[in-house]
């Protein structure tokens, strides 16, 4: 029980962990960003696409 206990107590001042939690939002928050970006980008393209071919 002492064991588990020392752990525990270890791991209140190890910021790792903090560090690691924000480096995974940061990483969530560029990867959504990341999909609305080419989502948007793909609608233009596709509209551009689309004038064209009915230009043809």
């Amino acid at each position: 029980m002492e064991y588990i206990v020392s752990k525990l107590s270890g791991l209140i001042g190890d910021k790792r962990a903090v560090t690691a939690l924000e480096y995974a939002m940061i990483a969530s928050l560029i990867a959504v960003a990341c999909v609305t970006i080419v989502t948007q980008l793909g609608t233009k393209v596709s509209g551009v696409f689309s004038t064209v071919s009915s230009a043809l």
